[in-house]
């Protein structure tokens, strides 16, 4: 047993904390900065409120834990998971885990820079030997965004990506042939719950793969499931690096701290950049941990759409 502290328990922290709880190997306490603290169902699951910009007291707070999981959000990601980084060596932690959890953090995708300024923080502070074994966990998207708006997930929102299973749409770039991963959420939870038990080094990227495929195949799949055909909308790479794609329909963007009045401007502004990803082989990510565990069997998009897809009678 060890000792695992978990920085930002909402959405995709949740995924990972109940997931760890679940399995009752480890002891875990959840840090959080907020004055009203979350609440688990899980007696298992301690919660810690702390200040990150007092170096004392995160020290303080770090002593004795193994395993730091980050997931905490863009606001003010950088500094909070530098301060992390910084009294996790203090503190004697040996494993830290950036909050990553999804395409490559090179990828350029708005919002994604304090993601790699926390990398080369890492890279920089391990140049020499290494100081604090780390990972970059990523899993590409998160394949429970293809059932919307049927839920797959406990707690990740969810939100449609390239298709609509709903409104039977997708679009794809010229021929569909850029590659794409996916991996089901509670398969990452289970992937890091297992690396924790992992006696070898992290790998420094830590890709991980559900299913790899092409967006023009992922678009005949859906059909196949749902047994009816997908009105399927196609851009120009050119037009898109030009920033002069005429997008006739996008994914309908689902999110909580977006006002619904909003989210189509957001979705149309933010949306290509998701296409120019996906051609530029920014979410096709390395396997990583399926290569360190080859016995774990990943959910495939198929199986997750047949069981969340109402089955036509």
């Amino acid at each position: 047993m060890v000792h695992i502290a978990i920085v930002g328990a909402g959405n995709v922290g949740r995924e990972i904390v109940e997931e760890l709880a679940a399995q009752g190997k480890h002891q875990i306490t959840v840090f959080s900065r907020k004055a009203e603290l979350p609440e688990f169902s899980n007696p298992g699951i301690a919660v810690k409120r702390v200040d990150y910009k007092n170096r004392d007291e995160l020290v303080d707070s770090l002593k004795g834990v193994n395993t730091v999981l980050s997931s905490v959000s863009i606001d003010s990601a950088s500094k909070t998971q530098k301060a992390l980084i910084d009294a996790c060596i203090a503190a004697g932690v040996r494993r830290f885990a950036q909050s990553e959890w999804g395409q490559r953090s090179d990828a350029y995708l708005p919002g994604q820079e304090f993601k790699r300024e926390v990398h080369r923080y890492l890279q920089d502070i391990n140049a020499d030997r290494q100081v604090l074994e780390y990972c970059l966990f990523q899993p590409g998207l998160f394949m429970n965004y293809l059932a919307y708006p049927y839920k797959t997930t406990r707690y990740l929102h969810i939100t449609p990506l390239f298709l609509s299973v709903k409104e039977k749409q997708a679009i794809q770039v010229d021929d569909g042939a850029d590659w794409l991963v996916f991996t089901d959420i509670q398969d990452m939870a289970k992937v890091v719950a297992r690396a924790i038990d992992y006696q070898g080094n992290w790998p420094e990227i830590g890709g991980m793969v559900g299913s790899r495929i092409k967006m023009k195949d992922l678009i005949k799949l859906v059909e196949n499931v749902l047994g009816e055909s997908l009105t399927i909308h196609t851009v120009k790479r050119e037009d898109l690096e030009k920033g002069q794609a005429h997008l006739p329909w996008v994914p309908p963007l689902s999110h909580p701290k977006i006002p619904v009045e909003q989210q189509e401007a957001v979705a149309r502004r933010i949306f290509p950049e998701f296409l120019m990803a996906g051609v530029r082989g920014d979410i096709d990510v390395e396997p990583s941990w399926n290569k360190i565990m080859p016995d774990y069997e990943f959910t495939d998009i198929e199986a997750l759409l047949r069981r969340a897809l109402p089955q036509k009678s």
